[in-house]
């Protein structure tokens, strides 16, 4: 309930000092590491569409079992924050499994995640073709991996790290702390969505805009919801297409944007 706090009575500074420090350890900090990279791309010389924004790049060229070692520690890094939120809301005695991420109902987040994914996708590649040929957001680049057996497995192991990451703490646990400190929804709506779209701002203007609607249709249908699973669901399959999409298509048909 909004503006309720936890049982243990944990005081609105506590809880909101508490909320400051995990956006500072992963998406509040990634939104400032976006707002840099932007400024430096729109200080470049030449257009934002002739600069790329890599999202999976090698770590270690010529250097494969290196290259997967790198890669599977910034996976599991970044997994650490959400490890942190679960800690933080075992003080509300249940854990992920209040904001819906837990396997109770895997097969309904699966399948309305589904739904999600064919909505969102199809609109958002659209809008990332007309906003690039405009000149505002630069072009992304999924995946610039070498060709070895790892390369897939591992871009979906990354694909499932970010929408574990983004949903789980930009929707369920700022959404719930947001409440609790007696924000209103809709005050909450704009905070959640305007942090998604900041920390995808490298991405350019298109990147900004494009997440920021996604994370209105999130935390719509979260609230309508009560859980993060199908965002989860929604959000993993959405990467997985890009990434894998990326890397099996590249160079390969004309109507997809490379460096």
């Amino acid at each position: 309930m909004a503006g309720s706090l936890p049982q243990e009575g944990l005081s609105r500074r506590t809880l909101r000092s508490e909320t400051l420090l995990v956006l500072a350890l992963s998406l509040g900090a990634s939104a400032l590491s976006a707002l840099i990279s932007f400024i430096g791309s729109v200080t470049r010389p030449g257009g934002l569409a002739d600069q790329a924004a890599t999202l999976n790049g090698s770590h270690a060229p010529g250097r494969p079992w290196l290259d997967l070692a790198w890669q599977l520690f910034g996976i599991a890094s970044a997994l650490v924050p959400v490890a942190l939120v679960a800690h933080l809301l075992t003080r509300e005695r249940a854990g992920l499994g209040m904001i819906g991420f837990d396997l109770r109902r895997p097969w309904s987040d699966l399948g309305r995640g589904t739904l999600v994914a064919a909505g969102i996708g199809s609109a958002g590649l659209a809008f990332y073709l007309v906003v690039r040929a405009a000149g505002f957001n630069l072009t992304v680049v999924p995946e610039n991996l070498p060709d070895v057996w790892w390369k897939y497995p591992v871009l979906i192991l990354s694909a499932v790290q970010n929408s574990v990451v983004e949903e789980v703490i930009v929707v369920g646990y700022l959404l719930r702390r947001l409440d609790q400190l007696g924000w209103s929804p809709m005050a909450a709506l704009a905070a959640s969505s305007v942090l998604r779209g900041s920390y995808h701002l490298y991405q350019g203007i298109g990147g900004f805009v494009g997440n920021m609607v996604m994370g209105v249709v999130f935390v719509l249908l979260y609230r309508r919801w009560g859980r993060v699973g199908p965002l989860v669901a929604a959000h993993a399959l959405l990467d997985i297409v890009a990434f894998v999409g990326y890397g099996l298509l590249a160079g390969k048909v004309g109507w997809l944007p490379t460096p």
